[in-house]
């Protein structure tokens, strides 16, 4: 895999930001392999993901972002810039379902997934032994209405000990705190056993045999504080009939929930996805 350093921008959209952005790369010496655009035109608002060539660059990366910062500055552009050898620190939060889990570690553990599983947080013991297969730490903290500040707040202080990057809620089947939320907002994926935003909250697949739906889907989302309403970054729907029972459809979803969970967590390593209000540009 290529070194590559992601220059991720999005500002208000005007002429001339591509061939600045692109004169400046020019200019450090740098090689763009992978340019992505958008223009949300109803909004007058541009995005832009480059994936630069880290060998390619004359100056080193401080030089670079110290330049590049007049630049961002002019265009009132909201920017980062990550390096692909710093791959984002991974915490995973579970219940008793494993097929998201499993599915997560499985590729982790086959490099499939471009970042650093630090940890298993779970309210459940029954997973702690799958965790322990990979090698990865497992931290029982079990949640109930008499004491979930307390072990919300024993939670939030082993991702900040594991100085994890981004939360995945792999069927955690807790709601975070709000202001757990607004720590981290954008840092917190979940998967929903549904194609948001039809059938909010629990028991989905109930939900949706009672309304008799020949589709039914799974929804990868940011986290906010208003529940199942987050930026939504990936979704996915398998086709059923009315001779399928609930059994057959909680089946049959587990399949769409840990795929699309694995491509929106991917997305989100790489730098792909761009929050904007409610909603999400994602360059796959």
């Amino acid at each position: 895999m290529n070194h590559v350093y992601r220059l991720v921008i999005s500002c208000p959209d005007q002429v001339g930001i591509v061939a600045k952005v692109a004169q400046y790369i020019a200019d450090q010496g740098g090689t763009i392999i992978e340019a992505n655009h958008h223009t949300d035109a109803a909004n007058g608002w541009f995005f832009m993901r480059h994936e630069i060539l880290a060998s390619s660059l004359s100056s080193g990366l401080e030089v670079f972002e110290e330049g590049f910062a007049e630049l961002a500055e002019a265009f009132q552009m909201q920017w980062f810039l990550s390096d692909s050898q710093k791959p984002k620190r991974i915490a995973l939060f579970a219940s008793k379902e494993s097929h998201c889990l499993a599915d997560l570690l499985h590729r982790w553990h086959e490099n499939e997934l471009p970042g650093e599983v630090v940890c298993v947080i779970s309210n459940h013991a029954d997973l702690g032994d799958m965790a322990n297969w990979y090698k990865v730490p497992f931290h029982h903290i079990p949640v109930t209405p008499e004491n979930k500040p307390k072990a919300f707040a024993e939670t939030e202080n082993l991702v900040k000990e594991y100085n994890a990057d981004v939360i995945v809620l792999a069927r955690y089947m807790q709601i975070l705190p709000p202001q757990m939320c607004r720590d981290y907002a954008g840092q917190v994926i979940n998967i929903h056993h549904s194609f948001l935003p039809s059938f909010v909250g629990a028991k989905p697949y109930h939900q949706a045999n009672e309304r008799g739906v020949k589709l039914i889907g799974a929804t990868c989302h940011y986290v906010t504080e208003v529940l199942d309403a987050g930026p939504i970054i990936e979704q996915d729907v398998i086709r059923i009939s009315h001779a399928h029972t609930i059994d057959d459809m909680k089946r049959l979803g587990r399949d769409v929930e840990k795929t699309v969970l694995a491509r929106g967590l991917r997305y989100h390593l790489e730098d792909r996805v761009l929050i904007h209000g409610n909603k999400t540009v994602v360059f796959d």
